[in-house]
């Protein structure tokens, strides 16, 4: 009988893939980037393959299930917070992943300095922090600019998806978005992972909250659009409303 260790869990719900023996790990930690980009994506991951990038990635739940159920994909993670992503290479790692990497990188950088320009089959970004305090409200990822330049670096025909669980991020996002991007909104759950495809968004759903998401194919606009659309549309500088502490409680926990 299979050892029940080789299944890993997070609230219940098995996260992709079997932990192997040892001797069969990989690395997937991208410790060092460069002085100057961009990346070099053959080098990195040793063949040619569509790229799906993961912004604010966190424990790499969604971007290992993906590295697991599409190996024809190479995949990267990046999120700010190193000890969030130490869940992430070492689950990549345990399960002996060679089509994905992890780096501890902005997502702006990311965009700005090392992903070259149509190189990103598909973009996700799930649950980007609002900033509730709206002295920090500039510092929201999802502007105008940041979507600008995502179109840069997605391919012809490059989806992005997006989900929050912020009525007011979301209410910015359905009537941006569509600038940018041929989008649909998705009312339920994933059909790849009804009960969640990350751990916050398995919380919010045992909680009964609601979880907004949505997804779309880039729009074939030229440089001198893209720059056109970004000064006509306004800054996400919306009332985030009050934090949902239970929620940030809960998805920390065990972080």
């Amino acid at each position: 009988m299979k050892n029940r260790k080789e299944i890993e869990r997070e609230f219940g719900v098995p996260i992709a893939g079997r932990i192997l023996e040892p001797a069969n790990w990989t690395q997937t930690a991208l410790k060092k980037l460069p002085p100057a980009g961009p990346l070099d994506l053959y080098a990195l991951y040793g063949r040619r393959a569509p790229l799906v990038v993961d912004f604010g990635c966190g424990n790499g739940r969604f971007l290992i299930g993906s590295a697991v159920w599409r190996p024809q994909y190479d995949h990267l993670g990046v999120d700010i917070l190193p000890v969030v992503l130490r869940y992430a290479t070492r689950r990549a790692n345990q399960r002996g992943l060679t089509n994905i990497r992890f780096a501890a990188v902005d997502a702006q950088r990311l965009l700005r300095d090392y992903l070259p320009p149509g190189s990103v089959r598909e973009a996700h970004c799930y649950h980007p922090q609002p900033f509730h305090d709206a002295r920090e409200a500039g510092r929201r990822l999802l502007n105008p600019t940041f979507l600008a330049d995502l179109c840069r670096v997605l391919e012809p025909g490059g989806q992005f998806f997006v989900q929050t669980d912020n009525a007011p991020y979301w209410q910015y996002l359905r009537t941006t978005l569509p600038h940018f991007f041929a989008f649909a909104e998705q009312p339920e759950p994933w059909p790849d992972a009804p009960r969640g495809r990350t751990r916050r968004e398995i919380i919010a759903l045992r909680r009964g909250m609601a979880v907004y998401r949505g997804y779309g194919t880039a729009r074939p606009l030229s440089a001198a659009e893209l720059s056109r659309v970004v000064v006509e549309l306004p800054p996400p500088d919306f009332d985030a409303g009050p934090r949902s502490r239970d929620l940030d409680e809960l998805e920390r926990e065990r972080s």
